[in-house]
Formats: C-alpha cells, sequence, structure tokens
C-alpha cells in the first residue's frame, strides 16, 4: 500500500443534462423525509432516490430499500437518465456561494482517492463516527456497487498550483450547472492526459484531512474488506479507491464555520458557572440587557470579540437573563495537567477546552450533580439565542475552528470533539457517481 496520496481518473456515471438543478441534492445526512419528498417533487429522478433510500438516513433500513435503491440505478442507466462517461476524467468542481454578503468560489475537483487505513500512511480523519450511518451506507454500497456521493477532503497547497492547473480548464463555459439552496455547483469534465498526470504527480506528497464524509470512508474500507474476502483484488480494482472532492486548505472559499452550543433548561446555571470557574478562566462582561432586549445584539458583539481575545475564548449567552461575557482560560494549556499524554494542539483547541473540562470536569459533575445536559448543536447565532432564551439554556458562542488547527490535531493523531467544524457549503450529492466495479 502506497504512503501517499495516491489519486486516480474514473469513468463517472452522469446526469447527461447541462441544467440539473432539479436532480441534485444535499447530503443525505442531514435530510429527513419531507426534503426526501420535496426533492422528488422537484423531479422523480432527483439522486434522492437512490442515495437516502431509507429514513432517517442515520440508521440501517430493511434489505428491500436498498435493493429498490440498486434497481433504480439500473433502470435510469438502461433509459439513459444517467450515463457512464467514455474517458476517464478528473472533474473540476466550483461552488459559487455568499457568506455575511461577501461571494466567493470554493475550487475543487472529483477523483478517486486510494484506500488507506487510518494512521497508516496520508488519509487522516478529524472526528470520531459511529456505528449506525456506516451499517446504512455500507449496505447502500452493496447493492449499487457504487460510490453515490463523495467524501470531502483537504490537502495543504499554499500557492494553490493545483487549482491553478485546473483554472485553465474552467475558463470555457461549464459542462453542467446546478443551483441548489443559494449555492451554485459548476463542473468541468478534464479528460486531458496531461493535466491529469500533473494533478497526480503532485497531489502525490500531499496528506488528505478528511473535512466531510467519515462514515462513507469508514464504510469503503469496510466494503472492501469484504470484497477482498471473496476475491483477489488487482492493486487498481475500483474496490480500493473511494470517490472524493478536494480542495486546498489555502482556497479563499475554504470556509470553515462555528457550531453553537445550547445547554437546555439550566436557568441558573451561567453564575454558578462563573463561581465554579473562577480559579481557571477570567471572564468578561459585556453589554447587559433585559430579556428579549437586545440578546442578539449582545451575542453578536460578544461572538465578533472572540478572536480578538484569545484562540481558546469561549463566549457565553444566558437565556434567562440575555446577559453575554466572553470565558478565556487564564493558562492556554491548562489541560495538560488533566491530559498529559494528549497533543497540545488536542488540548488548546476551544472546542476541547469547552467538552473535555468545562463540561466533563465542572457542569456535568460539580452543577448537574452527574446528569448530562441535552445539548443542541447550532450554527446560526440567532437561532442559538432564540433556544437559549425559549428554553431557559446557557449558550456556548464558539470560534470557527482554524484550518491550522485541524491540521495539527489530525497531524498528532487526535480527533476534535463532535460537530467541532461545519465546512459551508455542503457538497453537492449528484454531479458525479462513482461505479465500484
Amino acid at each position: 500500500m502506497p504512503h501517499m496520496a495516491d489519486i486516480h481518473a474514473f469513468r463517472a456515471i452522469r446526469y447527461p443534462q447541462k441544467d440539473q438543478s432539479n436532480l441534485v441534492a444535499p447530503p443525505y445526512d442531514i435530510l429527513d423525509a419531507p426534503d426526501k419528498a420535496a426533492l422528488l417533487k422537484k423531479s422523480d429522478r432527483n439522486i434522492v432516490a437512490i442515495d437516502l433510500p431509507h429514513t432517517p438516513p442515520k440508521e440501517a433500513g430493511p434489505d428491500s430499500a436498498y435493493a429498490a435503491a440498486a434497481t433504480t440505478l439500473t433502470n435510469w442507466l438502461k433509459d439513459g437518465t444517467l450515463k457512464q462517461d467514455d474517458k476517464p476524467a478528473i472533474y473540476v468542481y466550483h461552488q459559487h456561494f455568499r457568506v455575511e454578503h461577501r461571494d466567493f468560489i470554493r475550487k475543487m475537483f472529483f477523483a478517486r482517492l486510494r484506500l488507506e487505513e487510518f494512521g497508516q500512511g496520508h488519509v487522516f480523519p478529524h472526528e470520531q463516527t459511529f456505528g449506525g450511518p456506516k451499517e446504512d451506507r455500507l449496505k447502500l454500497t452493496r447493492a449499487t456497487r457504487c460510490n453515490v456521493s463523495p467524501i470531502f477532503g483537504l490537502y495543504t497547497d499554499p500557492a494553490n498550483t493545483i487549482a491553478a492547473i485546473l483554472d485553465a480548464a474552467a475558463t470555457r463555459d461549464p459542462d453542467v450547472r446546478a443551483s441548489l439552496d443559494n449555492v451554485e455547483s459548476r463542473l468541468w469534465i478534464v479528460s486531458d492526459q496531461a493535466a491529469i498526470e500533473k494533478v497526480r504527480t503532485m497531489m502525490k506528497d500531499k496528506s488528505i484531512f478528511i473535512a466531510d464524509g467519515h462514515h462513507r470512508y469508514g464504510t469503503a474500507l469496510n466494503y472492501r474488506k469484504e470484497v477482498a474476502a471473496a476475491k483477489s483484488l488487482a492493486p487498481d480494482d475500483p474496490v480500493n479507491f473511494v470517490l472524493c472532492v478536494f480542495a486546498s486548505m489555502e482556497d479563499p472559499g475554504a470556509i470553515i464555520q462555528p457550531t453553537d452550543r445550547v445547554l437546555l433548561d439550566v436557568p441558573d446555571l451561567a453564575a454558578k458557572l462563573e463561581a465554579a470557574l473562577a480559579d481557571t478562566f477570567n471572564f468578561t462582561h459585556l453589554h447587559s440587557s433585559k430579556p428579549g432586549e437586545g440578546a442578539l445584539f449582545a451575542a453578536n458583539a460578544t461572538q465578533a470579540l472572540l478572536p480578538r481575545t484569545s484562540p481558546q475564548a469561549i463566549g457565553l449567552f444566558d437565556g434567562p437573563t440575555g446577559r453575554s461575557s466572553i470565558l478565556t482560560p487564564k493558562d492556554p494549556d491548562f489541560l495538560k495537567q488533566l491530559e498529559p499524554s494528549r497533543a497540545p494542539a488536542w488540548r488548546k483547541l476551544s472546542y476541547t477546552i469547552l467538552h473535555r473540562y468545562i463540561l466533563d470536569e465542572v457542569i456535568i459533575p460539580k452543577l448537574l450533580n452527574g446528569k448530562p445536559p441535552t445539548i443542541h448543536y447550532i450554527r446560526k447565532l440567532e437561532d442559538t439565542v432564540a433556544e437559549a432564551k425559549q428554553h431557559r439554556g446557557l449558550a456556548f458562542l464558539m470560534q470557527p475552528c482554524t484550518m491550522t488547527e485541524l491540521r495539527e490535531v489530525c497531524t498528532a493523531g487526535e480527533l476534535m470533539p463532535q460537530k467541532t467544524t461545519y465546512f459551508y457549503p455542503k457538497l453537492a450529492t449528484g454531479l458525479v457517481l462513482n461505479p465500484l466495479d
């Protein structure tokens, strides 16, 4: 097994239409039954018919659901709904989107990535995975013998040289466009052998950090094991690879957004927490407001101040009182006493400090008598504030994890707490499928 990022061109299965807005879908794991119905109302040929055969999405369904998805795929290949490209290609993929009134383009490409076990080469996870979703994806992979949706991999390329090579292809009109949830996807097919080889060569010394799709990567490893147990695999058997979208960490459109935490129904927790953390944290109190008045403004100001305060700074918003504050550890590496064997990059991460110390060592055992609180993970600040007010909760306002933090934690062999990173926008499913036979 080569200890390098080994990427290959492939003959994708695709929709032949240029405008695929009614055919692509968001990732399966953020959809529910009404979402699926809405997508199929746009078109009965929407990829969700194959990619989400069973809801809820993170639980394995009956075998019949996956068999039906495989039948749908076979029928669509027969009737021309889907076609396989004649030549191996890599597929340049741009997403155009807006964040906080600014326009961005995230430049990426699809290719096959050779599988390797985590920790044995150049592919790094960044968060823990759970069994249920892998079982669901394995049943779908067995039935369809395809990667229907990609994993999302990041690599480091400070000069963005790989994107520059692929930009040459993107000067012509895109082969595919698709608008979904205020994000426009554009796809270019690059079958030029010289360009493909250049990109392959440049990717060989790259480490790949999985941004999204840990379950799908784990599924691909499990599927390969199953197939290898039944037959001898040639080195370039498609089962040895997984469909991946690659983006440079330094790409201006590669954005990580924060995910706030709201502890529900803890009306008196804020004052108790400040007293309990007095020895280890500094507290800065900000704008105080009456309940319902100016709370969002105060929370907004708090979150804006976090990166200027410290990489470890965490905002607090108390739903019952509407008060905001910032807490910062007096010693950035104070977790060293608790976790001396863990990597400094992991110990100094604000999300680690929140989960490993504030929750596990203080709130749960000392302030909630050992009973874990209900935690909601929320992306939009206005939703965080509304949730904290409605449920008499305490919200932790988080900074976005940086690419440097992600890279350092991963290369140290550590895993971040759940929902530390939110990569926006999500990749569209259905632009390309990767056949495994």
